[in-house]
């Protein structure tokens, strides 16, 4: 099961080693081996809430994500979004973008650093949206007990995520933009962008995760009328409607799921730049480690790891919860990317400890 559901992964991570030996020689070997570590560090806990709705579509759509959604995830953002964001910020052709990357990869690197408060208020507001709804909400169980009572109050007031959130935001501005003015206003026409762009975020985490809610709820409800009709032997031809609404199901919380990975890469793909500013080696390593966070993702729906373990989402929305924060922090204070990877792997080692510790005690209890 374990190799059936990693080959490709093993595959490309060979075919990418061998392309950045071929490149660039053994240190483009040693690079392209660090940055794959690197994404898959800081994104396990991509993996897990990944898991949490990949569970819920069918092996077609799990097929998809693993197919279509992986050429996404390494063209899109590992080589086209390091581009795009240069070009815009610089107002550059895609084409000068790509050849400025290739021959003057010192100036490339100052774009995307500049691009990195727009790009960091943009994914730092979708996972903020993503902690925040997930921690008001009364959940049966619950990892931090006392806590998480006291959040689950809180989220009985209306809209309360969306109104923390553009607070967060309207802060962080406010500071990026004070702390520009007293350096000389180099970046002081930022702190407007960044407003824009956290607003962005929280506009683009409604408007998917709104669709993909509405699609599943509907689903959710012509399932039970299908079951009723089926206990009361009337059945009707209600079988076309639900085969296509479950299609528009899927197909939003697909997208969901590319948004989702789409900010969660934002800091493996800054991060990387601490490593080298070579695009090419950049998409090879951040690829890999791309391929594995999808197989992991798989492995864990189909080995039913989140109903075994059942504090690991908890883990991984605090992990999430703690990158957002990570994220907003960057758009004015320098954070090692060490640091961002090892809060999330602590934060999801002692969800699933604590799911072991429980499980033991349930197992002793019976």
């Amino acid at each position: 099961m374990l190799v059936k559901t990693f080959r490709w992964a093993f595959a490309v991570t060979a075919l990418g080693l061998a392309a950045g030996v071929l490149y660039e020689g053994w240190t483009a070997f040693g690079l392209v081996a660090i940055l794959a570590v690197l994404e898959v560090s800081l994104s396990f806990d991509n993996a897990v809430i990944n898991a949490g709705i990949l569970k819920k579509m069918s092996a077609f759509w799990q097929k998809i994500f693993l197919t279509v959604g992986i050429v996404i995830a390494v063209f899109g953002m590992r080589l086209v979004f390091p581009v795009v964001i240069v070009a815009v910020s610089a107002r550059l052709s895609p084409w000068s973008a790509v050849h400025l990357a290739l021959t003057d990869k010192e100036r490339y690197q100052e774009l995307v650093t500049d691009a990195h408060p727009s790009i960091a208020a943009f994914g730092g507001m979708f996972l903020l949206m993503i902690f925040l709804d997930f921690v008001l909400e009364d959940r049966e169980i619950k990892w931090l007990g006392p806590l998480e009572r006291a959040l689950a109050k809180l989220g009985k007031v209306d809209m309360l995520s969306v109104c923390v959130a553009l607070i967060v935001l309207l802060v962080s501005a406010i500071t990026f933009g004070a702390h520009a003015h007293q350096h000389g206003g180099i970046h002081a026409d930022k702190a407007e962008t960044v407003l824009l762009a956290g607003i962005g975020g929280l506009i683009t985490y409604m408007v998917v995760g709104g669709l993909s809610g509405f699609f599943e709820d509907r689903l959710e409800r012509e399932e039970e009328r299908e079951r009723d009709a089926e206990t009361a032997a009337a059945r009707s031809g209600g079988n076309r409607s639900a085969v296509a609404l479950t299609g528009k199901a899927a197909f939003f919380m697909f997208l969901y799921l590319e948004v989702l990975d789409a900010s969660f890469s934002f800091d493996g793909v800054i991060g990387a730049f601490a490593i080298t500013n070579d695009i090419v080696l950049m998409a090879l390593g951040l690829g890999i480690g791309a391929m594995y966070v999808r197989s992991l993702t798989v492995y864990l729906v189909r080995q039913g790891t989140l109903d075994d373990y059942v504090y690991l989402e908890h883990g991984a929305h605090y992990a999430i919860g703690a990158l957002a924060v990570i994220l907003l922090v960057t758009i004015e204070y320098e954070i090692n990317e060490v640091v961002t990877g090892l809060i999330g792997v602590v934060l999801i080692g002692a969800s699933f400890w604590s799911s072991v510790r429980r499980n033991r005690a349930l197992a002793a209890g019976s």
